[in-house]
């Protein structure tokens, strides 16, 4: 009864917390907050690990841990109240004044976000002391050799424990319903937004850039299927009519403040671009290709009165920063070089969808997401390397990251069992701002072979490549390596993604099956 007493208090306090955050805002719900400041303490080898085997579920995963781990110590602290009610009540309030801190932990915290977690703790607390007190009361004294031993009052505990479960459920319902309502005017503008024509539209893409090769995606990646990688337990949903983008910083004489509507009323640029995250391995599925809609960034720049260090400005650093406090360093030498560095409002031809940055994000072609591509926008501010240290800077990540010649082979997949004869190999390669030049394949280590490249479609996108391949009984080892537009071979090198991204050739292995 102990255990239970602790779990269903636990379940109580988190319920009315989260109705608590609804009223705060979403990112000041107990798990939500100790599950941010845990990925802001996990180690950068722990982290790569959780993306790699977890992939896009890693926060999924991580939320589970957390209730998993709160269930537990909540089981104990009922134990512990069997015997010695006040240690139990102090872990139970304790667990609040954890989740407190980590939610004033946050970026963008104010006092109030501490709120749930306080109210939280004290619910845990009260409802833990009624649960216990409950179900145990002292027998008359000499009736047993203690004089005072303790039996349990069955019915009437069930009674309560089903009474705080009902109200648990009835708050939990009710935090996720006002919580809905608080976002439906962030799902009510983005369904109003009409995507403006581009002033400069892309043109179409090539013919045969799409090889259409069984086994290898298409050449733009439908949204649903873009990879995410952020540290956002829960995926902001900002209002398009109360956003704003703040300018301002070292070297900017004109600063800006612009609503939607006045971003959108300059040029609008449309272009095809790979994005590429940093955490991806060698072979992996972190990158993907899509047409965005948006406003130069360089142009922005230089309406504020920004001019890039090449020519005398002081600020050769520009951090991004998104309404749930991420911050990001892009070089400011790279947005006002002339490639289509853009505030993206459009994404394959819709809005952006909320867990990619809408209304507006950073698209950075030929750098690492991580050091270009803030989603969310809500402030540009210039700044110098050696004075501010972005978010992943101060966890070990370089603070500049241009995105390294990359190729992959997505078909045939990792020991797949093939028939003999003619088997297509195909995959794709990226070396965004530099384009690519070629696709070698080889088998087993042997003489390495000249793939068939697809339509480039300008240098900021990877091109997709096939190897046609007369397969032979027996184990095999495919690998591939891609040349720049440049010149230059990519690595074989074997690196890991830290500090500023992986490098070496994907190899898959496969089984042909002999004849017969």
């Amino acid at each position: 009864m102990g255990a239970v007493s602790g779990i269903v208090a636990a379940v109580a306090g988190l319920a009315f917390a989260q109705l608590a955050a609804a009223a705060v805002r979403p990112e000041s719900a107990p798990v939500t907050a100790v599950g941010g400041a845990a990925v802001d303490l996990t180690p950068v080898a722990v982290r790569e690990w959780a993306i790699r085997l977890f992939g896009p579920s890693d926060k999924l995963v991580l939320t589970i841990g957390i209730v998993v781990v709160l269930a537990a110590v909540a089981a104990l602290a009922g134990l512990l109240s069997v015997r010695h009610l006040p240690a139990g009540i102090a872990v139970a309030g304790g667990f609040g004044l954890l989740g407190a801190a980590a939610a004033l932990s946050r970026p963008e915290a104010g006092w109030r976000d501490a709120l749930p977690s306080l109210l939280g703790g004290l619910i845990a607390a009260g409802v833990l002391y009624l649960l216990v007190t409950a179900a145990t009361r002292p027998r008359p004294a000499g009736t047993g050799s203690g004089g005072g031993t303790w039996s349990m009052d069955r019915r009437g505990f069930g009674r309560l424990v089903t009474g705080v479960l009902a109200a648990s459920v009835a708050a939990g319902f009710a935090g996720r319903r006002l919580g809905a309502h608080g976002s439906a005017g962030a799902t009510a503008s983005r369904a109003r937004f009409v995507l403006p024509r581009p002033t400069v539209p892309a043109p179409p893409v090539p013919a045969g850039a799409d090889l259409r090769v069984p086994g290898l995606g298409p050449f733009l990646t439908p949204d649903r299927d873009f990879y995410r990688v952020d540290t956002a337990l829960v995926i902001p949903r900002v209002d398009a009519d109360t956003w704003r983008l703040r300018i301002h910083g070292e070297g900017v004489t004109r600063p800006l403040t612009l609503d939607l509507r006045q971003l959108l009323s300059r040029p609008l640029v449309e272009h095809d671009i790979t994005l590429t995250c940093v955490s991806n391995e060698v072979g992996g599925p972190y990158a993907g290709n899509a047409r965005w809609l948006g406003v130069r960034l360089a142009d922005l720049l230089r309406e504020a009165g920004v001019r890039p260090p090449s020519r005398g400005g002081p600020a050769d650093q520009l951090v991004s920063r998104s309404v749930d406090g991420m911050t990001i360093g892009t070089p400011v030498e790279a947005v006002m070089d002339g490639r289509e560095a853009l505030l993206a409002v459009g994404m394959n031809g819709e809005p952006l969808p909320f867990a990619h940055g809408f209304p507006v994000r950073m698209v950075v072609p030929g750098l690492y997401g991580y050091v270009s591509a803030c989603k969310w926008l809500t402030e540009l501010r210039l700044t110098t390397f050696g004075a501010y240290d972005a978010y992943w800077v101060r966890r070990s990540w370089a603070q500049q990251a241009p995105v390294k010649t990359q190729s992959r082979i997505d078909t045939p997949r990792p020991y797949a069992d093939l028939a003999p004869g003619r088997v297509a190999v195909a995959g794709v390669a990226w070396a965004q701002h530099r384009g690519i030049e070629a696709v070698e394949v080889r088998v087993d280590g042997g003489p390495w072979r000249q793939a068939r490249l697809g339509a480039a479609d300008g240098v900021d996108t990877w091109r997709q490549w096939v190897w046609p391949w007369e397969a032979t009984p027996g184990r095999h080892t495919l690998e591939v390596r891609a040349t720049d537009g440049t010149g230059a071979v990519q690595t074989g090198v074997r690196a890991g993604t830290v500090p500023d991204g992986a490098t070496g050739w994907h190899s898959v292995e496969v089984q042909v099956k002999a004849l017969g």
